[in-house]
């Protein structure tokens, strides 16, 4: 860590130079004497990252940025603010700390929290830049946390948190739990006689089943999207809870957060299935990744098109978490009914449970991306292929 970096002219330049390009900036050189180009840069790109994604770190003056790639690892602001929604109690420690995001949310309702990182100038970094924010009540260690976690002789916390590393030793990545370091799994008995409650963040493309058959005691799986898109995959664990886990979704997005929520043991509805009525519903990818496609018909006053579609019809308009549709024409698919039914050669296509990707389809029909139009190819409940076009409500 260069405190040089921290000068007022220095951080002037900074802020002067996030929208440029940082080749050229490399290109040109150090303005000062003390401090590399490379960690001139760095600084920029890793600020420029956080503009969005940390903003209360972008917006407070002299923070110190780390390398880019712990901005690239990090949770975001808002998935650590929903994570820090989970944990209660007085004490909390985080064992792979990294850029401390979590840590700072996770201290907003724990008392005290416990920042283990065993890169010693990125803890450095955490400590200082919390002294800037004003954090009070997060102590720095600069060590393995599960070591360090080990050697904590009659102390228990309430939470543990840990997100291993998706890294091998070669900085390949992985995604299997036993794979990351730590590996959870072979840890879980130690980790239980430090604290009865665990939430562990993993790889947000894992299998949730097979990763349930990894661990044990799984009180809860969140499953974390922003605006649309699945951020993180998380596993809260409670020492001896023996249940069946609840799964929640939730897809965060500007004004509202959709969440689903369902029991892996509840039961099925029985006749779930039906023809294109008048709306149709495509839901959030949360939901998508939960697994949970015939739950939804128990939870929402909505039908299926067909098991394996993932697609969900009505005759009256509900709010549902996804997207919402009003259905215009539903015709087999055939280049011939296509030209005589579609308005303009525009439109948003999706693919559900059907033989051709998006890319063969435009292909075929020469339809283009955009437009108000939206078509679903899917398959019906009697296996027939059909086109589905409609207009978006929401």
């Amino acid at each position: 860590m260069n405190s040089k970096i921290l000068n007022t002219e220095v951080q002037d330049f900074i802020d002067t130079n996030l929208n440029q390009d940082i080749s050229k900036i490399i290109f040109k050189g150090s303005p000062f004497p003390e401090i590399t180009v490379q960690d001139l840069a760095n600084q920029i790109a890793a600020k420029k990252k956080s503009e969005k994604k940390l903003p209360t770190w972008f917006q407070c003056k002299n923070i110190y940025f780390p390398p880019k790639i712990s901005i690239e690892q990090t949770s975001s602001e808002i998935t650590a603010k929903y994570k820090s929604e989970i944990v209660n109690g007085e004490s909390l420690i985080d064992l792979s700390g990294g850029f401390g995001i979590d840590s700072y949310y996770f201290s907003k309702r724990i008392t005290h929290v416990t920042h283990c990182e065993i890169n010693t100038d990125l803890s450095k970094i955490v400590a200082y830049n919390y002294n800037v924010l004003g954090v009070k009540n997060i102590e720095t260690k600069a060590t393995d946390g599960i070591q360090y976690l080990k050697e904590q002789n009659e102390v228990k916390f309430d939470w543990i948190y840990i997100d291993p590393s998706r890294r091998d030793d070669s900085k390949n990545k992985v995604f299997l739990l036993k794979d990351c370091a730590p590996n959870v799994p072979e840890e879980l008995d130690d980790l239980f006689l430090k604290a009865d409650n665990i939430l562990i963040k993993v790889s947000p493309i894992l299998d949730i089943t097979s990763t349930l058959r990894e661990l044990k005691f799984v009180k809860e799986v969140h499953i974390v999207a922003v605006h649309n898109e699945v951020k993180e995959l998380l596993f809260v664990l409670e020492k001896n809870f023996l249940n069946d886990p609840k799964i929640i979704t939730i897809n965060i997005k500007k004004s509202l957060k959709e969440v689903f929520q369902f029991s892996l043991s509840e039961k099925i509805s029985t006749n779930p299935y039906s023809v294109p009525l008048k709306y149709l519903y495509e839901p959030n990818s949360a939901i998508l990744k939960s697994g949970g496609f015939e739950i939804i018909t128990n939870k929402f006053e909505v039908l299926k098109l067909e098991q394996h579609s993932h697609l969900y019809t009505s005759e009256k308009l509900i709010n549902f978490p996804g997207r919402s549709f009003l259905i215009e024409k539903v015709i087999p698919y055939n280049k011939k009914e296509i030209k005589k039914h579609l308005p303009s050669k525009k439109a948003n296509i999706t693919v559900r449970n059907f033989p051709k990707t998006v890319a063969q389809v435009r292909k075929e029909t020469k339809i283009s991306d955009g437009g108000n139009t939206y078509i679903f190819l899917t398959t019906l409940k009697d296996g027939s292929k059909a086109m589905i076009i409609s207009s978006k409500i929401n």
